[in-house]
């Protein structure tokens, strides 16, 4: 370990020094004495150099590049050989330094464990530093927002339609109203989602942990879940060329005049089949790690299989089915292709299924994509509905955590 680290160390640092080292020994070259003054003419040629040298071109456009090929060569050469010998030397510096350590006396045992310690801290202090550094920068952003447009505007108008072409610094806050955004994301993913993945993903769980022969579940478990393997592009398609045409037609042959061949009911839909394996999975390991003894007992009191599940396994399992349900919700409400393909990007604020909507996330990947300065407010209502967002998953979590605790305590 102590041989190893240094020198994955000292490779990680020279891979960053030596094409600077190379390209300062290319540019003392007397070759390179006829390169353009302009910066960015004479890094054209010197990457049209390098590339040949390298072997990832075969010619060059720029006959000044050609004279800088073999200096290349022979710069990228010299160091790689001191690059190779460096490496060995620190490797049996640092191995014979870790040999003559090695004593009776000497405690490796617990040295690693603190080195793995200090790790784990490191790995631990990365991922909360980087969940503080993206609620600081929306955070940061967001106040930059409510500067320009009023969060009461924000929070409470019903009207979304941002214009990135509009003068900056007088915005019109009736133009940022979030309610439709906020409502799409409630209706698609928290609704006519959760509609189709809790029971269809709670059934499949208790047909596999309690009637299903173990040779069908040895198959079925893993085909249900390989749709949370699908990419979330196949099931835009499918949204989007299957299911939202096959609404549009029931809903013409229902009487409907020109039905929308986009809708919250199809993105809902195919939204929901996406998540059923996150249900499915949480709910059928809860359910298996009820103790066979409650099965037992609740059969052995002259209770049905049906009522020893309704009444004795899934209160057992809430936990977990309350886990499993949460973490498919904060996957929905995140979902954007499927909405994009599906559900366009228009917000409307309705609650008839068959009528276009949007949701937070596509406006957000709308309002950064493009040219739009980041001074600009519509640029900046982006990070506020991030933040919102950001919020609302919070709440959700603790909600389950909340929902978790006290069940948990219930059975144990």
């Amino acid at each position: 370990m102590w041989t190893v680290i240094p020198v994955v160390l000292f490779i990680a640092l020279w891979s960053f020094i030596a094409p600077q080292l190379v390209t300062q020994s290319v540019l003392a070259d007397p070759a390179a004495a006829d390169l353009p003054a302009f910066d960015f003419q004479r890094q054209t040629i010197l990457n049209e150099a390098r590339a040949v040298a390298t072997g990832a071109a075969n010619g060059v456009f720029n006959q000044e590049a050609d004279a800088l090929v073999e200096p290349y060569r022979a710069a990228i050469s010299h160091y790689r050989l001191i690059g190779i010998g460096a490496t060995l030397a620190i490797a049996l510096l640092f191995g014979s330094w870790a040999f003559l350590r090695l004593k009776p006396d000497f405690a490796a045992r617990t040295k690693v464990e603190r080195a793995v310690m200090g790790i784990l801290l490191v790995a631990s202090l990365v991922a909360i530093l980087t969940t503080l550094g993206i609620f600081v920068s929306l955070v940061f952003e967001t106040f930059r927002f409510f500067g320009m447009v009023s969060p009461i505007d924000f929070l409470f108008g019903t009207h979304w339609a941002p214009d990135p072409m509009a003068n900056a610094a007088n915005p019109d806050g009736s133009r940022y109203g979030a309610i439709p955004l906020f409502w799409g994301t409630i209706f698609i993913g928290a609704i006519i989602a959760m509609i189709v993945a809790i029971p269809l993903g709670l059934m499949s769980a208790i047909y596999l942990t309690q009637y299903a022969d173990p040779r069908w579940r040895a198959w079925l478990k893993p085909a249900l879940e390989i749709l949370a393997g699908v990419p979330t592009v196949v099931y835009g398609y499918f949204a989007a060329l299957t299911v939202a045409p096959f609404i549009r037609d029931l809903a013409l042959s229902a009487g409907m005049s020109n039905p929308s061949s986009e809708s919250a009911l199809a993105a809902g839909l195919v939204m929901g089949v996406m998540i059923i394996p996150f249900v499915s999975s949480m709910a059928d390991d809860s359910i298996a790690a009820v103790p066979q003894a409650m099965r037992d007992g609740s059969l052995a009191m002259g209770a049905t299989t049906s009522e020893t599940i309704r009444r004795v396994l899934v209160p057992a399992a809430l936990p977990g089915i309350v886990a499993g349900v949460m973490l498919a919700i904060s996957r929905a409400i995140g979902e954007t292709m499927i909405v994009v393909m599906a559900a366009s990007t228009a917000a409307n604020l309705s609650v008839n299924p068959l009528e276009a909507m949007t949701t937070v996330t596509v406006q957000i990947v709308a309002m950064l994509t493009g040219e739009g300065s980041f001074d600009h407010p519509a640029t900046l209502s982006a990070f506020a509905l991030g933040f919102v967002l950001f919020l609302v998953t919070l709440g959700l979590n603790f909600i389950a955590l909340r929902v978790v605790k006290r069940f948990r305590e219930a059975y144990e």
